[in-house]
């Protein structure tokens, strides 16, 4: 990782900043970004790393990080897609603006980034693009997540389009999916309509442990990678039963607090 230039969006805390002090510790070039200005310094001042202000909900926002990292740095290897937002409202009580903010804030912000960087990394044929969706994304355990589920599973599926489309042509652009399960973040804290903190719930991960999985991916680049093993066995569990609805009616669905 020495040396690469790294791009995390959504690093003024939680996952983001902990990935940011991992791979400031690992010898990268980083540039950090988040809308949240004073925390956003604080981390980036902490670290020696280049931070902007912006929103990665923001095309304009977006293409404007890209452009500091190439004046910077005079080059890009990595962008990581991390900012997101939770929401807590079951299907039945979803509105319209619900939708709309977890389509932009969870997807298009995603979608944002690949296509400010692409064309660069088609020109230098070489890079890697790390979107971090969530378990949510691949199985809905959640329901009081449900819009929130919903965009990272279009994340999941684009992030897979891309890697199909790059692949026959461009096979030193790595894309990588990243699922993390519940992570002592203060992200259910600050989800639309509120809900439980997620570093109360027993379930959680550290968030250095999900930052360090992420950190030996862009080393090391996979596909897809969960943060925890046993997320990937839930994972083959579900999707391998004849009837989904026999592990929808075990553990850990269920689990999860409704509000």
């Amino acid at each position: 990782m020495k040396d690469k230039v790294i791009v995390i969006t959504g690093a003024s805390a939680g996952i983001g900043a902990a990935l940011a002090k991992i791979c400031a510790a690992r010898g990268a070039k980083l540039v950090l970004t988040a809308r949240r200005e004073p925390e956003l310094a604080a981390i980036a001042n902490a670290i020696g790393a280049k931070h902007v202000v912006a929103d990665a909900a923001s095309r304009a926002d977006t293409e404007r990080v890209r452009d500091v990292a190439l004046a910077t740095y005079g080059g890009l290897d990595v962008w990581v897609a991390n900012a997101g937002r939770g929401i807590s409202r079951a299907v039945g009580e979803l509105t319209d603006a619900d939708v709309d903010d977890m389509m932009l804030t969870n997807f298009k912000s995603v979608l944002y980034g690949i296509q400010a960087v692409l064309p660069r990394f088609k020109e230098t044929k070489r890079g890697h693009m790390i979107a971090i969706s969530s378990m949510l994304g691949r199985i809905p355990i959640a329901p009081i997540r449900s819009a929130y589920s919903a965009s990272k599973a279009a994340v999941n599926s684009i992030m897979t389009s891309l890697r199909l489309e790059l692949r026959p042509d461009f096979p030193e652009i790595h894309v990588t999916t990243v699922m993390p399960g519940v992570v002592a973040t203060d992200f259910g804290k600050n989800s639309l309509h509120g809900g439980p903190d997620s570093r109360n719930l027993p379930m959680a991960q550290p968030v250095g442990e999900a930052a360090t999985v992420i950190a030996d991916v862009i080393e090391t680049p996979r596909a897809e990678v969960y943060t925890r093993p046993e997320l990937q066995q839930l994972a083959a569990r579900y999707f391998s039963a004849e009837d989904v609805g026999t592990v929808e009616a075990q553990p850990p669905f269920g689990m999860m607090p409704r509000r």
